[in-house]
């Protein structure tokens, strides 16, 4: 296409821009009546044409009245005239010549009728010059590697103070910093920097953080990439971008390589998935393999990696001389969650009645990004509420919508707000009632997302470990809404879908996963669910017998939970009743205004286990 453009330009310019400028057509014998008149300023002849000129330009035809002024124009002297003309220009001072009217200059004529032709020509040694330097069909900025480069001078400028809730990680990496700021101390002794840290734990625990914050201390530039960054689909392009990252690296060090969601790239070889297929991503892992063996430790090249699906990672990539150290980055726990609170409330302006410890407690299993998107929820409603700061209640606000869902503004009939009332008094009751539940914080009847209503419970102190007793009350609490709704309307409704799946969920977990059924034994038979797909691909699930078994399990100890629930509201019908009034009359109520509606005292009031009773 180019290349038939450039041809069309040639042509135009040579047949457009070399062409003569226009002439008008005028009569022999006008022509004579305007030498006569000394009109004419100069002419040229070739042959019989006669082109020329006027002086003063001339309407033509005479007789035309809308006729065009005339200056230049052309005629034709008849073969069999003989009028004496050369005499007649000659008497009325005309110039005569006999050379070619408008003659274009030379270097005109060269430069219009090759200019193109060059131009075409240079283009093409420009594309070819382009793709023998850069490979085929400009592969060459293709297989250079697609890492940004941050340096201390010019880079984001973050350090430890910027990370909170995680100070034995900290701790951790804190090695790694003090070894690039002065490598001498440790070499004396013998000792290599770490070639390579993976970090490990759930999305949002600050691992990418942590990265640009060794970075920063260090003062070191920072490559960062992310592993689906090198994979494309023309295979060997992962392996040179692998190769290109690392001679960056070298010629910058000392410095750091960064590569997150290491998993993309670093799935153990050889699996299901693969089939033994060599493809591109297994050719990236072994450049990657290949590079982090070439490098003694010395150069002063760190490689930090972030995943957390560390299970499904090619043991290559794991072993001592490759990822030297596994640091793993937990969600924060109570302290942790509180400092991570007040770095990102450090530019928030805060109201007198927000306490950030009592919403640290009120957020547990939150991991770092969730606490930023609740500061910056609290912040964007105070906004919309036009507040100069951020109160308590804009935190509790936001909590709401991020764990309960947004509130949905939806008509609901006098019969299903009744139903949807008692449903979720099943469940604060319980809550309420069952030792070593979690204690209720909030429960509404406003429909927010799917669900008509909520119940919304957090644990009082971060839980490690859960008791089987526990767990048969959360299984309770979740049956809790549908054992009340059977009970009040002597019918149940499709409003226990969730609350069956989470409690289902529950038990087959303690039957076949935590040994918490005394048929099953202390075996445990089924994966975690992030591991079940490849537990079934490998033929590592338990037989059918066993999962008959499981199934007879899990039914015997959701009927257990469900008559204990059922036993519970039948003892205490009258608070049932009175938490349900309530809640039609306020929609939503707090821990407080629940407890005091269903009337029972707080667990936290009384010096026994067994929650006290006042209804």
């Amino acid at each position: 296409m180019v290349l038939v453009g450039l041809l069309v330009l040639n042509w135009v310019l040579a047949s457009v821009a070399l062409s003569p400028a226009a002439r008008a057509e005028i009569s022999y014998t006008f022509f004579r009546e305007q030498v006569q008149a000394k009109n004419v300023v100069e002419i040229t002849s070739t042959g019989d044409t006669i082109e020329g000129q006027f002086r003063n330009a001339v309407r033509y035809p005479p007789a035309d009245a809308n006729a065009r002024p005339v200056q230049r124009f052309t005629t034709e002297r008849p073969a069999f005239a003989d009028d004496q003309l050369i005499q007649l220009l000659l008497q009325n001072g005309v110039n005569v010549n006999a050379r070619p009217a408008d003659r274009v200059p030379f270097w005109q004529q060269l430069l219009y009728g090759f200019g193109p032709t060059l131009l075409l020509v240079g283009l093409l040694a420009w594309f070819y010059r382009r793709s023998m330097a850069g490979g085929l069909g400009g592969l060459g900025d293709m297989v250079r590697s697609r890492a940004k480069l941050y340096r201390p001078e010019t880079g984001p400028h973050t350090t430890f103070a910027d990370v909170a809730g995680i100070d034995e990680v900290e701790a951790e990496v804190q090695e790694i910093v003090d070894f690039l700021k002065d490598p001498e101390r440790y070499r004396r002794l013998g000792a290599t920097i770490p070639k390579g840290v993976l970090l490990t734990g759930p999305p949002g625990t600050g691992k990418t953080l942590l990265a640009r914050a060794v970075a920063g201390e260090a003062g070191v530039p920072f490559f960062f990439v992310s592993a689906s960054e090198f994979i494309e689909m023309i295979v060997g392009v992962g392996a040179s971008r692998v190769r290109d990252l690392f001679e960056q690296a070298k010629k910058s060090a000392p410095a750091i390589i960064f590569i997150d969601e290491l998993d993309a790239i670093g799935r153990a070889r050889g699996g299901s998935a693969t089939l033994g297929s060599h493809d591109e991503r297994e050719q990236t892992l072994n450049q990657i393999l290949t590079e982090m063996d070439g490098f003694s430790g010395t150069e002063g090249i760190v490689v930090l990696a972030a995943t957390n699906r560390p299970e499904i990672l090619d043991p290559a990539l794991l072993r001592p001389g490759r990822f030297d150290r596994r640091i793993t980055v937990n969600p924060p726990d109570h302290d942790g969650r509180l400092q991570i609170l007040r770095v990102h409330t450090r530019k928030v302006p805060l109201a007198g009645d927000v306490d950030l410890a009592e919403l640290a407690a009120a957020t547990p299993g939150m991991v770092g990004a969730e606490l930023r998107n609740l500061v910056n929820e609290a912040a964007l409603l105070a906004a919309r509420r036009n507040h100069g700061q951020v109160t308590r209640s804009d935190f509790t606000d936001a909590l709401e919508k991020i764990i309960l869902g947004t509130a949905r503004k939806i008509t609901m009939s006098p019969d299903d707000r009744l139903r949807t009332a008692y449903h979720e008094s099943g469940h604060a009751l319980i809550g309420m009632l069952t030792v070593g539940a979690d204690p209720v914080r909030k429960v509404s009847i406003i429909p927010r997302g799917k669900a008509l209503g909520v119940t919304f419970q957090t644990p009082s102190e971060d839980r490690y470990g859960y008791l089987s007793t526990y767990l048969r009350g959360r299984i309770a609490g979740a049956l809790g809404g549908r054992a009340a709704e059977d009970l009040v309307f002597g019918d149940i409704s499709t409003g226990a879908e969730s609350d069956l799946e989470q409690a289902t969920s529950i038990a087959r977990q303690m039957v076949g996963r935590w040994g918490m059924s005394e048929a099953i034994g202390p075996v445990s038979v089924l994966p975690r669910p992030d591991e079940e797909q490849g537990f079934a691909l490998d033929g590592q699930g338990p037989g059918p017998d066993t999962r008959s078994l499981i199934d007879r399990e899990v039914r015997r100890l959701m009927d257990e939970c469900d008559a204990e629930a059922r036993k519970t509201l039948q003892d205490h019908r009258l608070n049932l009743d009175r938490l349900a009034q309530t809640l039609l009359e306020r929609e939503t109520l707090d821990a407080d205004e629940a407890y005091e509606a269903a009337g029972i005292r707080r667990k936290s009031e009384t010096t026994s286990d067994t929650p006290a009773r006042t209804g």
